[in-house]
């Protein structure tokens, strides 16, 4: 399968049973460290949402939703995508101030993403989510929180490695900082997803800032809503990955659209009619909070942190046929 990467003689340092303990150690672990590190207090969140709220994460606005009628209530809900808006209306409600945030263990199920080494139609991450003042709304800001959460990673990293010694993979806490144009002036007859190879490569932890906007080429380097990110203000941190040899992204993020990115960005996407939406409007009029936030992949991590060559070693989900037959073959166990 041309989606399906198979290291030469790939042989998984933990066991199954070794993995399913490691796991916890490193979602317990880094859930700690991140909540400490940028004071975020734990919250519930939701699997679905009603389909005419307008929260649900339109991600690059062609996703199909997995959506559902309900028997008792009426009308039609979604499964969340990701809950990039939902958790600003909720620091609304729970009254957090500057300065504060949450977090959450989301569940979500993207039913167009294509399956590979890294992607499922599963998605486990954390979401968080924080005040912050319009002083904050800055590129040096968003750089300070990048470094901060990848310290707690590589943080993380280190209590795994004490318990499980035979892992011997490295991650390095201090990011490379880059635009998306950038990128491209540097690398030209490259793809965007080659370009982050490149970089990553030779940089081992990269942050990859600027991202939604037409490059100078005409094209993106990649999608993103044009309602949550400022597009100037936020970015994808990448680490290396020695047994897949590339880049795996384990975070998107970025300070959030305020009254005059929101306009901007809708009319750059020709979704105005947004603007119809509870959401939009109470950015539009300041009466959400501004913030800072984004997603940080739970099995992801996990799959860095125990050198493991498929998302699904450390996640259960559902796979194609063949790409099951062609892991099982090469020795990778899916879940």
């Amino acid at each position: 399968m041309k989606n399906l990467t198979i290291p030469n003689n790939y042989s998984p340092v933990l066991d199954i049973y070794e993995t399913q303990r490691a796991i916890k150690l490193v979602k317990d672990t880094f859930e700690r460290v991140l909540s400490r590190s940028l004071n975020l207090e734990r919250v519930t969140a939701p699997v679905i949402v009603r389909a005419d709220s307008g929260i649900n994460d339109d991600l690059n606005g062609v996703e199909r939703k997995v959506r559902f009628t309900m028997k008792q209530i009426g009308g039609e809900a979604e499964v969340v995508q990701s809950l990039a808006k939902w958790k600003r209306m909720a620091l609304m409600r729970y009254n957090f101030k500057v300065g504060q945030g949450l977090y959450t263990d989301m569940s979500a199920l993207r039913r167009d993403d294509d399956a590979d080494n890294l992607h499922s139609i599963y998605v486990d991450q954390w979401d968080w989510e924080k005040v912050i003042t319009r002083q904050q709304r800055t590129l040096e800001f968003l750089k300070q929180t990048v470094v901060t959460i990848a310290r707690a990673v590589c943080a993380t990293h280190l209590t795994v490695k004490a318990c499980y010694p035979s892992l011997t993979q490295l991650t390095y806490e201090t990011p490379f900082f880059i635009t998306s144009q950038e990128l491209e002036d540097m690398y030209p007859d490259m793809s965007p997803r080659d370009r982050e190879n490149e970089i990553t490569r030779i940089k081992k932890t990269v942050f990859v800032m600027q991202i939604g906007d037409m490059l100078k080429s005409g094209i993106k380097h990649d999608g993103r809503a044009p309602d949550y990110d400022d597009w100037s203000l936020n970015g994808d941190l990448l680490m290396w990955s020695d047994v897949l040899n590339c880049a795996v992204e384990l975070s998107s993020m970025g300070i959030r659209v305020d009254e005059k990115s929101l306009i901007s960005q809708l009319k750059k996407a020709g979704c105005e009619d947004r603007m119809k939406y509870d959401y939009h409007r109470m950015i539009a009029d300041g009466t959400l909070p501004l913030t800072i936030g984004g997603g940080i992949g739970q099995s992801r991590l996990c799959m860095l942190m125990l050198e493991k060559a498929h998302i699904g070693e450390v996640q259960s989900s559902v796979w194609p046929d063949d790409m099951e037959r062609l892991s099982r073959e090469g020795g990778i166990v899916l879940l």
